[in-house]
């Protein structure tokens, strides 16, 4: 984005330029890709309708059980029929990305969650809801879930121009933040003051709202020679992961900081440490507050090119966060350190996702974002086991800052076994150059296409 400056003061003791007002310029969101891309507008509009409406269900249902059944295993068990279908269905769902239009892959799933929605809310007006409905909609929502969002993350690199994938990256972590921070509460208000259905009912309206949206997508079908989904197919896209040692980097940076240093499933039991049960909502909004004033301030991540050592140090960033909140008694300070937790998060997220985007070709992307779903979605789910565990065994506040400590000293080893991680330079990287030609063939027309491939 071209930006225009007043010409320079002819008084030389004139100091007052626009500098500082450039600087802020500079930290904000870029906002090229969504001037530049019609598509990405159009997404990008439909996932923040989505966030809020998910949200009202993520909260409606655990209540729901909660209030069917009084058992907090129960509730608990929600997780359990979650992670199996997101593991296989993330991994099919990949597999079918590379395979299929994506644009309709995205409308068909996006179909089924709405559907699922409605049998929400219909359970929900029956005279006597019934419980077992309730895992099921969960299970058949992380399948469809998994197998959506490798079509959703692998359309971005062709409706963006591949010099504006960390600004459009930085946009799409802004708008889940947004959605992180405000649906939660806006679903606590609609559902003490208006009640189940009224949320399950405004979860179906936002998935009408990005259908609409979704269907005006243009077509973004499977290269000609695209294989159909296979057991082969998947493992080809895992053992190409595996020859790239600083995309495997990646994952196991992700893995580290969730398995050591994710500890939201004992806030409760903090806050009571704490004497501050009433900040348990403040916990949980801290990290998305410090998320989301990276992505408010994400103007600079386009002109930063080392991404592997950006990965590696807010991954690091992280876990010192994290141990800092778990060893501190104030809970203004511990607030503020999960903040500085989230924030870090979303920068290690950025340039991992900068990395994906700009360097597995088109052919093997949804594959490889199935393989990128499994790892920061895995992550967090068995850092709860640990932080639970852990904190059973030596104590709440050591469960939390031990986590971070383990977290900090497992990236920094994982960031000495892969150098190439730490070398990656999206300037002279050949997969990042080779995805530039690419992407400039593909401007030029078909014949520059076949002549780069």
């Amino acid at each position: 984005m071209t930006e225009h400056h007043p010409p320079p003061s002819s008084d030389p003791s004139d100091t007052s330029s626009d500098a500082s007002p450039g600087r802020i310029r500079a930290l904000l969101p870029d906002l090229t890709p969504w001037h530049s891309s019609r598509d990405f507008r159009r997404m990008w509009l439909a996932g923040l309708v989505t966030v809020f409406g998910s949200f009202l269900t993520f909260i409606a249902l655990p209540l729901q059980l909660k209030e069917l059944t009084g058992s907090a295993l129960a509730v608990g068990a929600v997780g359990a029929v979650e992670l199996v279908p997101l593991i296989v269905f993330g991994l099919y769902g990949g597999a079918l990305a590379d395979a299929m239009d994506r644009r309709k892959l995205i409308l068909w799933t996006e179909a089924g969650l709405a559907v699922l929605s409605a049998m929400l809310l219909l359970n929900t007006l029956l005279p006597h809801p019934m419980i077992w409905p309730l895992y099921v909609v969960a299970a058949l929502v992380s399948a469809l879930t998994g197998l959506q969002r490798p079509a959703l993350q692998a359309i971005v690199p062709r409706i963006v121009a591949h010099e504006q994938l960390p600004a459009a990256i930085a946009l799409n972590s802004m708008r889940w933040q947004l959605g992180a921070i405000v649906g939660p509460s806006l679903a606590g208000i609609v559902i003490a003051f208006a009640g189940l259905p009224l949320a399950y009912g405004l979860d179906v309206a936002t998935f009408v709202v990005s259908l609409v949206l979704t269907a005006g997508l243009s077509p973004s079908p499977a290269s000609h020679d695209a294989e159909k989904p296979s057991l082969r197919g998947i493992v080809e896209g895992a053992r190409y992961a595996w020859g790239r040692k600083e995309l495997l980097g990646t994952y196991a940076v992700d893995l580290a900081a969730m398995f050591f240093a994710m500890p939201t499933a004992i806030f409760p039991f903090l806050a009571d440490e704490l004497h501050a049960p009433w900040a348990l909502g403040l916990m949980y909004a801290a990290g998305a507050v410090g998320s989301l004033t990276v992505s408010l301030t994400s103007g600079w991540v386009s002109r930063v090119h080392r991404h592997g050592r950006m990965v590696v140090l807010a991954a690091a960033g992280w876990g010192a966060a994290m141990a800092v909140a778990g060893w501190l008694d104030n809970i203004w300070t511990v607030l503020f350190f999960l903040a500085v937790a989230g924030g870090c998060d979303t920068v290690s997220g950025l340039f991992r996702s900068a990395i994906w985007d700009q360097t597995i070709p088109d052919e093997l992307r949804g594959r490889l974002a199935g393989i990128e779903l499994l790892s920061y979605s895995v992550g967090p789910q068995l850092g709860q086991v640990r932080a639970g565990g852990m904190a059973t065994l030596t104590g709440v506040r050591t469960s939390v800052w031990a986590g971070g400590l383990a977290c900090v000293a497992a990236v920094g080893l994982l960031a000495v076994s892969l150098p190439k991680l730490m070398a990656y330079d999206q300037r002279t990287d050949p997969h990042a150059e080779a995805m530039r030609r690419r992407k400039a063939a593909e401007a030029a027309g078909p014949g520059a296409v076949a002549e780069a491939a």
